[in-house]
C-alpha cells in the first residue's frame, strides 16, 4: 500500500515545525515541506486550505490534521499510523 502524501506548511525558524518534521522523519514518513516564507502565495494557499494562520499546518492526503500538537496527539492515539496505512 502506498503512503498517502503528507504536506507540511512550515517556516525554517519555527520550533513547532521542526518538532513536527522530526516526528515524521522518525516514523520514516516522506513529506513535502512548503516554506510559507518563500512566497506569499504559499501562506495564502495554506490559509485557504486550513482556515488557519499559524504554522505548521499539516495535511495527510487532503485531510487537514492541524498543527504540531495535533500531529503528536494523533501519534499518541495510534490514529496517525492508521491514517498512513489508509485505514
Amino acid at each position: 500500500m502506498t503512503q498517502p502524501g503528507i504536506t507540511i506548511y512550515a517556516a525554517g525558524w519555527c520550533p513547532y515545525c521542526q518538532r513536527a518534521k522530526h516526528l515524521l522523519t522518525q516514523k520514516n514518513l516522506a513529506f513535502t515541506e512548503i516554506n510559507v516564507e518563500d512566497d506569499p502565495k504559499f501562506r495564502d494557499e495554506m490559509m485557504e486550505r486550513s482556515a488557519s494562520r499559524t504554522i505548521p499546518q499539516i495535511f495527510i492526503g487532503e485531510r487537514h490534521i492541524g498543527g504540531c500538537d495535533d500531529l503528536f496527539a494523533l501519534d499518541r492515539s495510534g490514529e496517525l499510523d492508521r491514517l498512513i496505512q489508509g485505514a
